[in-house]
């Protein structure tokens, strides 16, 4: 094993035993936690593995040959998803984003999104449906994802350069199977597109303006995210944070932008406008302009635990409940009562300084409740 390897099972296996209340909380569709934020979106894992080996993400020397990934019995089937993002729904969530590790990877996942198309928000729409992908399998599944109920996609893209992209994803993956993805998204109708880039100064900030080039007038939506502190395992140094504001300025000095309003609560990126009409650009700045204010997010992992937040250090087991003979009505008011009781606000704390990445338990992996 190497030597930054750390034991992902310690936190894989501690599965508090999560309790129903005592008094029921019914889903309503108004449900907030307390500090008066709905819950509106769900993150749904589908798998702990990944074909990448991103630094930032699970890194090679952690996640390596020896790494025992979850077993399927351990992971929730397509009908317990299914299940339980049905109450989530009831209690007024509005849209499910299928994350992973790799989601494509997750053998049989256009069941799961028939499923999913399926059902209805408490407004009596289908939920907004979407996937985030390193798009590694995008060219070969694109039309079966859209013929299944998948409405859009977003792929992780890290830069063109192919040099740069292989170091990055670790694994010798050319760039241009990439762009091969997106292009057949686009033909199937999984649209509008987006594609986020997280900038790691001194290892891919080169790439920004590139990026932009090639798809400034697509209609594709670039996005670009601040390298962040998630995990315990992708070795996070706040001096290889390219801020956002410093990202726009390097755009806006070669291509003038103008700001956008939010297009729906709770949003995580800072819309921007070329000027000259040529589509859009989004900042997504955790680190140096919090947005915990208004997080309206839920996090299902892989094997059913409830996560919070993005940096939690602690799940809700649900698959417990479900595989116990919960009702509806229980797993109802046990989602419930977890959501009332959240005041997680992790990236504003650290921005007020009132903690340090390296201080408390140890947080989840990205890779385990997707991003």
């Amino acid at each position: 094993m190497a030597e930054r390897s750390i034991p992902l099972v310690d936190w894989r296996q501690t599965r508090p035993t999560l309790r129903l209340p005592d008094v029921p909380v019914p889903a309503t569709g108004l449900l907030g936690d307390r500090l008066g934020r709905p819950l509106r979106d769900l993150r749904i894992s589908v798998t702990d593995r990944c074909n990448f080996r991103c630094s930032y993400c699970m890194p090679k020397e952690v996640f390596d040959k020896h790494h025992a990934f979850l077993p399927q019995r351990e992971l929730l089937s397509f009908e317990e998803i299914t299940r339980l993002a049905r109450i989530f729904l009831a209690h007024g969530v509005r849209k499910i984003r299928l994350t992973g590790g790799e989601p494509l990877l997750r053998k049989g996942l256009e069941t799961l999104i028939a499923q999913l198309a399926a059902l209805r928000t408490v407004d009596g729409e289908a939920p907004d449906l979407t996937l985030t992908t390193n798009a590694s399998l995008l060219a070969r599944k694109a039309q079966a994802l859209k013929d299944a109920g998948l409405q859009r996609v977003t792929v992780s893209l890290d830069g063109l350069d192919d040099a740069t992209f292989r170091r990055m994803n670790d694994v010798d993956f050319p760039v241009a199977d990439v762009l091969a993805g997106i292009e057949a998204a686009r033909a199937a109708g999984l649209a509008p597109i987006k594609v986020n880039m997280v900038v790691k100064r001194g290892t891919n900030e080169q790439e920004i303006l590139p990026m932009v080039r090639h798809f400034r007038g697509t209609g594709v939506s670039l996005r670009f995210i601040e390298y962040m502190d998630v995990g315990a395992t992708n070795g996070w140094k706040m001096d290889e944070v390219l801020p956002s504001a410093e990202v726009r300025a390097r755009i806006a000095a070669e291509f003038p932008l103008q700001p956008l309003g939010a297009s729906q609560p709770g949003e995580t990126a800072e819309r921007w406008a070329h000027a000259d009409g040529a589509g859009e650009i989004g900042f997504i700045s955790s680190v140096t302009q919090a947005f915990c204010g208004d997080c309206n997010r839920a996090r299902l992992s892989t094997e059913g635990q409830l996560y919070l937040c993005l940096f939690a250090s602690q799940g809700h087991d649900l698959r417990g409940l479900l595989r116990q003979g919960a009702s509806d009505a229980e797993l109802a008011s046990a989602i419930g009562a977890v959501w009332q009781a959240r005041d997680d606000r992790y990236s504003e704390r650290r921005s007020e300084g009132g903690i340090v990445p390296t201080d408390g338990p140890r947080r989840v992996e990205m890779s385990y409740i997707g991003g």
